[in-house]
C-alpha cells in the first residue's frame, strides 16, 4: 500500500476541490438560460463582437476590428466609469501610491 503523507492528502483534496469548481464553472457558463439572462440586453455588443471575428476571419481586418471594438466598447460600457473610478482613486492605496511614486520617479526613455 502507498504511503500519503498530510501534506499530499491536503493538496488531492484541493485539486479536487479544483476539479469540482471548474467543472461547475463550465457547467454554469453553458447553461441556456444564464447565457439568455446575462446576455439579453447587450445583444447589440455581442452581435457587433462576433459578427468582427466573422469579417476578420472572411479577410476584411480592418473592418472586422472596427466591428470588434464598437462592440467591446458596447458591451463593457458599463464598467469603465468604475474602471476609471477606481484608477483615479487608486492614489490612496499605500502599495499602489508607493508603487506609482517608484515609477514615476524612472525613465524609460534612453
Amino acid at each position: 500500500m502507498i504511503s500519503i503523507s498530510e501534506g499530499q492528502k491536503i493538496g488531492v483534496g484541493i485539486t479536487g476541490f479544483g476539479v469540482f469548481f471548474i467543472l461547475f464553472g463550465i457547467l454554469l457558463y453553458f447553461d441556456s438560460v444564464l447565457l439568455a439572462f446575462g446576455n439579453r440586453h447587450k445583444l447589440k455588443g455581442t452581435s457587433f463582437f462576433l459578427g468582427g471575428v466573422a469579417i476578420v476571419l472572411l479577410r476584411w481586418p480592418l473592418l472586422g476590428m472596427l466591428l470588434e471594438t464598437y462592440g467591446f466598447f458596447s458591451l463593457f460600457k458599463g464598467f469603465f466609469p468604475v474602471a476609471f473610478g477606481f484608477l483615479s482613486n487608486s492614489s490612496n492605496i499605500p502599495f499602489l501610491s508607493a508603487l506609482f511614486r517608484r515609477l514615476q520617479g524612472t525613465s524609460s526613455m534612453v
